[in-house]
């Protein structure tokens, strides 16, 4: 039962030092990765919306890109 609370809170300090290496001496980098997907959120979006407007102006050009970029579907 002792050895059990003791490997517990080992753990528990594990993780604590874990979280401190990730979060502490790698921040920097676990930040610049949330920029770089907010980054690619926005692109993602904002080529969404780029297709609809052509989608409704002209669906002939729309058709070929999606028929270009779109990939053959069985």
């Amino acid at each position: 039962m002792l050895r059990t609370i003791f490997v517990v809170g080992a753990l528990a300090l594990a993780g604590l030092v874990a979280l401190k290496l990730v979060f502490g001496l790698m921040g920097p980098l676990v930040a610049l990765l949330f920029w770089i997907a907010g980054l690619a959120l926005k692109v993602a979006v904002l080529g969404l919306v780029g297709y609809v407007v052509i989608r409704i102006i002209s669906p002939s050009t729309a058709q070929r890109l999606k028929e270009r970029w779109g990939g053959a579907r069985s």
